[in-house]
């Protein structure tokens, strides 16, 4: 088996996303376990000399690729492809970067996506509803999915990802978290060599005190629990979350992951903890899908400020979870090229 083919979409060409790819990928770490295809602009990708050595093709073109590749998804303007001066055309390209990965994905020519940052701002502003890849994904395969920040001490997972927390009650259902507790549990076997022990946060203060602070912990949450350790997965809780994270050493001795109940009471402590070497991985995908725990960094563009650590991160679990795939006898066929669609931005 060769090594693993790692798709990159190269994110906003107005932040980091670019530079960050192309120092990451000069790591003799990261060269010596994947084969890197980005799913990019071609004159943006033309400004590192590490991107000129690799061979180049159009999204239409691509198939099984022996060594490093460019797939030229777009070639902007220079006007929309300053660093640190995002454009609408710019936001339209960050769009098609990721599909014209998912495409690869659904044809079998990439094992795993690493995805550089995007602006969820500037994909809207070009007339594309976007919350975020995570939502993507999950629609362009038709699968329920999970973000789990996969960190060097605390492993987070999120019941509920981009949206309002007034909506949140409502989102909440017992069959919606004992499904997700279940998927979170069958991702990790492999990973952890054992059936994992996670721990639930409550939703409400105190986990809701009994029911005086709110009702979720009482009427959604713990049955939910209740209903996934029926169905023999370790879960523990509802636990106060200002509690478990008072002590995060102790978090990930005693747990191999955490279900946060949304976005923030997740991300907060996982970025505290370790903000460089967290990534964000997407669960329940037919192929893995990792990205770096940080934005497009517009005013650190173009700079050489910016540190490519967390994209080494990204790309070596993208490699991990692809090899794992791979190896495994069930899911390490790759599937047989089939024909892309085309992407929008071309």
């Amino acid at each position: 088996m060769g090594l693993p083919l790692v798709g990159i979409s190269l994110g906003d060409v107005s932040g980091i996303g670019p530079e960050v790819t192309a120092a990451a990928l000069t790591k003799p770490s990261v060269r010596k376990v994947l084969v890197p295809v980005i799913f990019g602009d071609g004159p943006t990708l033309a400004r590192f000399p590490a991107f000129r050595r690799y061979a180049r093709v159009e999204p239409s073109a691509l198939g099984r690729v022996e060594g490093p590749t460019v797939v030229e998804v777009t070639r902007l303007a220079e006007k929309d492809r300053v660093p640190g001066k995002p454009s609408r055309e710019g936001g339209r390209a960050q769009y098609a970067f990721v599909t014209a990965a998912i495409d690869a994905m659904r044809a079998g020519h990439v094992d795993a996506l690493c995805t550089a940052p995007v602006s969820k701002e500037q994909i809207s502003r070009a007339g594309i509803p976007f919350m975020g890849h995570t939502e993507v994904l999950a629609e362009a395969f038709g699968v329920d999915v999970m973000m789990l920040m996969d960190g060097p001490r605390v492993r987070v997972a999120l019941a509920t990802n981009h949206v309002p927390l007034a909506d949140l009650p409502r989102l909440l259902t017992v069959d919606g978290l004992t499904a997700q507790l279940k998927l979170l549990s069958r991702s990790l076997e492999p990973v952890v060599g054992h059936k994992p022990r996670i721990a639930v946060l409550g939703l409400n203060p105190h986990a809701g005190e009994g029911g005086l602070l709110g009702r979720e912990e009482v009427e959604v949450i713990g049955p939910a629990i209740r209903k996934a350790r029926a169905a023999r997965v370790d879960a523990h809780g509802p636990i106060p979350a200002d509690g478990l994270f008072a002590k995060p050493d102790a978090v990930g001795a005693r747990y191999d992951a955490v279900l946060a109940m949304y976005h923030d009471q997740g991300l907060i402590p996982a970025k505290a903890l370790d903000f460089e070497r967290t990534v964000n991985v997407t669960l329940g995908l037919p192929v893995p899908r990792t990205s770096p725990d940080h934005g497009t960094a517009y005013a650190i563009a173009g700079k050489g400020e910016a540190s490519c650590v967390p994209m080494v991160e990204a790309l070596l679990k993208a490699a991990q979870l692809a090899g794992a795939r791979l190896a495994h006898p069930a899911t390490g066929r790759r599937a047989r090229p089939g024909p892309l669609r085309p992407s929008p931005g071309r």
